[in-house]
């Protein structure tokens, strides 16, 4: 099994489960409130200690990639939320070693992630790439991130990425086109997109406000059916990175869901029992959406909250946090879990700056390399919701190519039928029509990249390595 963040060891999820933000300033919140149980000092000693746990995880040649499923990797989304750089992490103060550097290589590797990959894989990279401070779209020149979940994408079940019924895989997709923005902190994947799916996760929410891994849209029975703590905690969050207010009836929802499974301890009484993992993701939702996981909603009759909680499974002074309240050593997931949800963050974070001289904040390719081929992701938006969303493979000749390149190489996109016809067919001129849908008085096609303010569209507009192209048809 594979799921996309580290919600349990493996042992304990059943065979039934499926495989499975903002910017930094959305994603950490600000100074706990006065009445939170939890203090600032508290949080901030959880916060150094769990690092110095997630540094000793790093192995001898600087990795944490620990093979399929559930991987040390995803220590880089708690690091860049406890204020450490994933650049800045080296095993033994080897620079030429540092978790960063290795971990871009492992990415950008032909061979990555493996012979037979699932659209998980690829959410769990771009979440973690970005917190280590690799622009996902950027890896290297051979390898775009997006634009190989944008190949997922399901066109006959517009807004799910993967199949269906693995619904985790269509939130941790939100979760990843919505949370990973630009080098710059802009969001690169258009609205419309990110609407697409947010959609998809409102018609899978439960009767009781949550959410399960397996998709329940259009089916009454398992609607009904009671919902897990972690997935909850995991659709909030897509929702509100993707810009759905806490006041929204969705968000509401899944608020009450949750507060309506809190322990006196101020744990959440999860599918699997009270642990540190389900009460990270629920965190991790409350943190997305800016609902405060200590405030009077979340704090137990025995003025308990799910961020004490989750300190008290942590071990002193090894930094490390315990699965079950009964474990009696650490679990690097649960450390994972619990230190990027104590330190405020959703399920990933904008990276920090390292502190290392020479090391910028971001680590990308710059330019096409030419004999090397090139993903970008199109989407293509002509004004009556049915958007088209595609992977599509450029034979670049140079560092950079041109609108009229991406429309030419989208005729074998995946999935297919995102370019079907485009005038004019070759030259440099405005697009006119596309699809079928021509341009007419004020309604014309325009292009955006990387969510870049949308100008005319012209097949001699310059496409750079990595950019999200979005047509869309309007005035």
């Amino acid at each position: 099994m594979s799921f996309p963040a580290p919600s349990r060891t493996t042992a304990t999820r059943t065979a039934t489960a499926v495989t499975v933000a903002l910017t930094a300033g959305a994603l950490l919140l600000s100074a706990v409130p006065a009445h939170a149980t939890a203090s600032p000092t508290q949080i901030a000693t959880s916060k150094s200690t769990g690092v110095t746990y997630l540094r000793s995880l790093q192995a001898a040649d600087g990795s944490y990639v620990t093979g399929g499923g559930l991987s040390n990797e995803w220590a880089f989304s708690a690091l860049a939320a406890a204020g450490t750089a994933a650049a800045d992490v080296t095993p033994g103060g080897d620079p030429t070693k540092n978790a960063r550097l290795v971990y871009r290589n492992q990415l950008a590797a032909p061979g990555w992630p493996s012979a037979s990959p699932v659209v998980t894989d690829y959410e769990r990279g771009i979440l973690n790439a970005y917190a280590a401070g690799i622009d996902p779209a950027r890896v290297g020149p051979g390898r775009n991130l997006l634009a190989d979940l944008a190949a997922y994408w399901q066109a006959a079940e517009p807004g799910y990425y993967g199949p269906s019924a693995n619904f985790n895989g269509t939130v941790f997709g939100l979760l990843a086109l919505a949370g990973a923005k630009t080098q710059a902190g802009t969001r690169r994947a258009p609205q419309a997109l990110l609407n697409a799916s947010g959609a998809v996760v409102r018609a899978n929410q439960h009767n009781d406000g949550g959410w399960n891994y397996s998709k329940a849209a259009g089916d009454p029975t398992a609607l009904a059916q009671g919902s897990d703590i972690d997935m909850t905690g995991a659709a909030m969050a897509s929702l509100c990175t993707a810009g759905v207010p806490d006041t929204d009836p969705a968000i509401v929802a899944a608020k009450n869901f949750l507060k309506g499974k809190l322990a006196s301890s101020g744990a959440f009484n999860a599918m699997f029992g009270v642990n540190t993992d389900s009460n990270g993701w629920a965190v991790s939702g409350l943190n997305a959406c800016g609902i405060n996981p200590q405030g009077t909603d979340f704090t137990s009759g025995t003025g308990k909250t799910p961020v004490d909680f989750l300190i008290a499974q942590q071990f002193k002074p090894g930094g490390g946090f315990k699965y079950l309240p009964t474990d009696t050593t650490p679990s690097p997931y649960a450390s994972v879990d619990g230190l990027r949800a104590v330190a405020g963050a959703g399920f990933t974070a904008a990276p920090p700056a390292p502190t290392v001289a020479g090391e910028p904040t971001w680590a990308a390719a710059t330019g096409f390399t030419a004999g090397t081929a090139a993903k970008l992701t199109l989407v293509v938006d002509d004004g009556t919701g049915a958007l088209k969303v595609c992977a599509v493979t450029l034979a670049p000749t140079a560092t950079t190519a041109t609108l009229g390149d991406v429309l030419d190489a989208a005729a074998t996109a995946v999935p297919s039928g995102c370019v079907t016809a485009v005038t004019p067919s070759s030259g440099g001129g405005a697009v006119t029509a596309l699809n079928g849908t021509a341009n007419s008085g004020s309604s014309t096609w325009k292009v955006s990249l990387d969510g870049t303010t949308a100008t005319a569209a012209t097949r001699a507009t310059t496409v750079h390595l990595g950019d999200a192209v979005s047509l869309s048809y309007g005035s």
